[in-house]
């Protein structure tokens, strides 16, 4: 058995796992990242990277395709064809180039990188099934960063015609009819895709509403493009399992029950951490529920072992991962780096797409919103998409942002300044004072913030 020894030791090779060792590396820490599969984790190999292919592909075909008939712009093309084997063989050329590029920044770094699949024997020391063997490392202080996993329904085991978002992402024929059991922004990222690409989508949803965690205002402008896609969406509806003939998913509507043919049925009801089969359970930590419980500084509540990312429960998100990565790696080196982020945006890259940040409408006591359309704002006009809004919520007496949306078009490259603002303290004053470039959407962030001052210029 091959012998290893270092001082930090990371399990996962995640947004948050890398970016741990790579910024350990920078330090001048020894550390030794462990990974069972390629490097990147969930959010580059089958999660974040490949569903922002798959949404940009579908985008250009739909464009394509409204060429074919008449519209506004008078640009004339013949109808388009897809072959969906080219776009997915394109799609893992750039996973691959990713993979590639976190493997040299590791490199870069000097942090050693081990491919195999890790079993922690105790909280120093970890043995890991390797290609040439097994291998048994000894570190000082242990970081768990091993991400979680689709949540798997008992009456729609993933086989077959269930898929999982990993296997929908591999797709190479475009599925007829796809029935999608959960609306949230995985199942409507993927369904809005197929849907552009010519498949027929019905998403059954248990809430009242899609997108559960937004409040109506975000979520009307994505349910009124569901519906321009030609995708139905049952509301209040509970999945019940196959039909017998494993040809349909059943339905509860609560009054009647319904069969809904699919050739595939994608189930996105949220993701569960990976925290079994690997030896953690042996370590006895301290647990909020089914996440790995941590401080400030990422710490679990055994000495010199950490935790970062899905594991430590919502939000689920890779950019949190990686600041958590960095906070550990440094505290290791000595560094005083704490978890003090007052804001963590989130994006759901619907049609259109939304972005929070901070408190949404009514979370805070005595806070008020002030909305600013996009259709009144001439660069949104010049891209044909002026549906969606920019909302800033503040304090009144203060004039304190302490949050954020948006819904429309393009939006997810608006969440920096967002985040920047409540991360810098801003006042209404400071935003709407902020001289923005004209023309370009990100005009409607100092509108909000002049129509909360009482001041807005272009409506």
């Amino acid at each position: 058995m091959t012998s290893l020894t270092c001082t930090l030791l990371i399990i996962g090779a995640g947004p948050g796992g890398y970016v741990c060792g790579i910024r350990a590396g920078q330090l001048g820490v020894d550390t030794i990242v462990v990974e069972g599969q390629k490097p990147g984790g969930t959010c580059l190999n089958v999660g974040c990277i490949p569903s922002k292919a798959l949404i940009h592909a579908a985008d250009e075909f739909a464009k394509a395709r409204s060429f074919a008939g008449e519209n506004e712009l008078g640009i004339s093309a013949g109808a388009p064809s897809i072959d969906l084997a080219i776009t997915v063989a394109w799609k893992n050329g750039i996973v691959k180039r990713l993979t590639g590029g976190v493997s040299g920044l590791l490199k870069k770094a000097k942090t050693r990188y081990v491919q195999g699949q890790a079993r922690i024997i105790d909280g120093k020391t970890v043995e890991v099934a390797t290609a040439d063997g097994p291998a048994r490392i000894t570190c000082k202080s242990l970081v768990i960063a091993t991400g979680s996993k689709p949540f798997e329904l008992p009456f729609l085991p993933f086989g077959g015609t269930v898929i999982s978002s990993t296997e929908a992402l591999d797709l190479e024929t475009v599925p007829q009819k796809l029935a999608i059991v959960g609306g949230g922004y995985i199942g409507l990222e993927i369904g809005t895709a197929m849907a552009k690409l010519g498949a027929e989508v019905t998403v059954v949803e248990a809430a009242e509403h899609i997108l559960p965690q937004y409040d109506a205002e975000l979520t009307k402008p994505v349910l009124a493009r569901l519906k321009e896609l030609g995708i139905t969406v049952h509301l209040s509806a509970k999945a019940k399992g196959l039909s017998e003939d494993e040809t349909a998913l059943v339905v509860d509507l609560g009054k009647d029950e319904i069969d809904i043919l699919a050739d595939k049925i994608l189930v996105t009801v949220g993701r569960a951490p990976v925290v079994d089969g690997f030896g953690l359970e042996d370590l006895g930590l301290s647990m909020n529920g089914k996440f790995i419980a941590t401080d400030a500084y990422g710490a679990t509540s055994m000495r010199g072992v950490y935790a970062i990312g899905d594991v430590t429960g919502n939000p689920m998100l890779a950019h949190r991962a990686m600041a958590q990565g960095t906070i550990v790696a440094e505290h290791v080196a000595g560094l005083p780096s704490v978890w003090d982020k007052k804001a963590i945006p989130a994006v759901c890259f619907t049609d259109p797409e939304i972005v929070t940040v901070g408190a949404l409408p009514g979370e805070v006591p005595g806070s008020v919103a002030a909305v600013f359309p996009f259709a009144a704002n001439g660069r949104s006009m010049t891209m044909e998409r002026s549906d969606g809004l920019v909302r800033v919520v503040y304090d009144p007496s203060s004039e304190l942002i302490l949050g954020i949306q948006a819904v429309g078009a393009g939006v997810s490259e608006m969440a920096g300044e967002f985040s920047l603002a409540l991360e810098m303290a801003a006042r209404l004053t400071d935003l709407g004072d902020t001289i923005h470039a004209h023309p370009t959407l990100g005009e409607t962030t100092q509108e909000s913030a002049l129509k909360g001052l009482g001041r807005a210029l272009h409506i």
